[in-house]
């Protein structure tokens, strides 16, 4: 299988299945002299573990991290760093009545047109599980970024019709969210309407916004390689994911150019900013020093308790439920992968545009 690597100097392989032994990640590219140990990549993968709350799946997985490769007395070698986190709470057997059919929702019938052949437990590569390797690739981007200054936050602003308030906005209550929402009033309702979704045995969709700050301009390599471009890629990658915006995304199109400018002006330094930031913190494909935006919405979960119609592998259509675990909603889990994604998109490009000039190179290697 193809299409496992992310990234071009800062580079990541993830590997493993939803009922294997392990999920992990292989970091390739991480310069040396990071301060890393597995305290900080937990942080994130606790994040995105099940089993939280009853909004969550009912899989019991520790998710602990363990660093096999890249780093030395708490720092890292610029030699490729190896992670992994074990499974330890497969139960196979949930799809045993599905092992012959194709899941409403699922990419069950894809894999199985592409490569005649599937992992029916869980969905293998297709599971939400996959992202462990991306979010604990994240936590190792995120410390990188910090040498900068540079931060990166995700949150859910939205759940089925649910939408957070930004004046309300307090990120000191995400923690205390069971829906990773900043509004606490916002998180209440979508509470109520999880529970609704849940007495009928569905799922619902929702938003997750992440925004970079302290972000340098500077950061995108036009025409192929643009920072939006690449930023779209790496969040669209995300399983659920159905759509990607940048800034004020789709609403532009209502804009006249005049309401739509980002016009300049300079702060009490006499440096040079923006007056708004509809463009989402880029501009040309690079970034303009300004916050970066960026907004993923996704669909609800496809696995559902209803009875639903499934293809059969004979061809034939049969009513049948899915069994499990299973979250009855994505996005509360899937702000911080969203967030890995942004990390892991801008520290590449972070590198990337070291070598962007030619004084930069001169700075590293001064003419005898």
């Amino acid at each position: 299988m193809a299409g496992s690597t992310f990234g071009t100097v800062f580079k990541i392989m993830t590997w493993g299945e939803s009922h294997g032994k392990g999920i992990g990640v292989v970091v390739d590219g991480c310069p040396a002299g990071v301060a890393l140990c597995e305290a900080d990549i937990q942080e994130y993968l606790n994040r995105r573990r099940p089993g939280q709350n009853r909004y969550t799946t009912a899989r019991m997985e520790s998710d602990e991290v363990e660093i096999l490769s890249g780093v030395f007395e708490g720092r890292t070698t610029g030699t490729p760093i190896s992670l992994l986190v074990r499974n330890q709470d497969q139960r196979s057997r949930d799809y045993g009545n599905i092992s012959e059919l194709y899941r409403p929702g699922h990419a069950d019938y894809p894999y199985d047109a592409k490569f005649g052949f599937r992992d029916y437990r869980g969905g293998g590569r297709s599971s939400g599980r996959e992202t462990i390797g991306r979010v604990a690739a994240g936590a190792v981007a995120g410390k990188l970024l910090r040498e900068f200054r540079i931060t990166v936050r995700a949150y859910v602003s939205a759940i089925g019709p649910v939408t957070v308030d930004r004046s309300r906005m307090d990120f000191s209550y995400l923690s205390e969210s069971p829906v990773c929402m900043p509004d606490a009033e916002a998180s209440a309702r979508a509470v109520a309407y999880l529970e609704e979704c849940m007495r009928a045995q569905d799922s619902c969709g929702g938003v997750v916004e992440c925004i970079a700050k302290h972000v340098p301009a500077g950061l995108g390599e036009p025409v192929f390689e643009k920072l939006d471009a690449n930023l779209a890629k790496a969040v669209m990658s995300v399983g659920a994911v159905k759509a990607v915006e940048i800034g004020d995304g789709t609403r532009v199109c209502e804009y006249r150019g005049s309401e739509n400018n980002d016009c300049y002006v300079t702060d009490e330094t006499g440096a040079p900013r923006k007056a708004t930031n509809h463009s989402g913190g880029i501009l040309g494909g690079i970034s303009d020093g300004s916050p970066i935006f960026v907004r993923a919405s996704f669909k609800p979960t496809p696995s559902i308790a209803q009875p639903q119609s499934m293809l059969g592998r004979d061809g034939k259509c049969h009513e049948e439920t899915i069994r499990g675990r299973h979250d009855p909603i994505i996005v509360a889990r899937a702000a911080v992968v969203v967030e890995a994604m942004t990390a892991l998109t801008l520290a590449d490009h972070l590198l990337l545009a070291a070598t962007s000039r030619v004084e930069n190179l001169r700075r590293l290697f001064p003419p005898a």
